[in-house]
């Protein structure tokens, strides 16, 4: 008997970037000013993922192929990509999350 065993459903982790996703991407870059995207790494939960952070500060992630498929889609897109793990999440970023969190906690 194997005690740590994981169950996996069919598509746990291997589910590669969807057009959904690009998509989506796609609509945040468009509707958003100043954006920069920056490449996270894979990790034993997640596969590798880019999270797009505009100037005030919102953001949105979603799967990619890859470091290599965020940085062509940065190419394509026309928007810097940056390694989270070299450069870290901008200030930004984090002013934004608090900001959502007094939100939530007054409403």
């Amino acid at each position: 008997m194997r005690l740590f065993r994981r169950k996996r459903r069919p598509d746990d982790g291997d589910r590669a970037r969807t057009q959904l996703d690009t998509s989506h991407l796609e609509e945040f870059v468009r509707t958003r000013i100043g954006v920069e995207a920056y490449v996270e790494p894979q990790t034993t939960v997640t596969e590798h993922t880019v999270i797009l952070i505009a100037t005030d500060g919102e953001w949105t992630r979603r799967r990619v192929d890859g470091p290599a498929g965020a940085y062509r889609l940065g190419q394509r897109l026309g928007i810097p990509v940056y390694d989270v793990a070299r450069v870290g999440y901008p200030q930004r970023k984090r002013d934004y999350d608090a900001r959502q969190r007094i939100k939530r906690n007054r409403d």
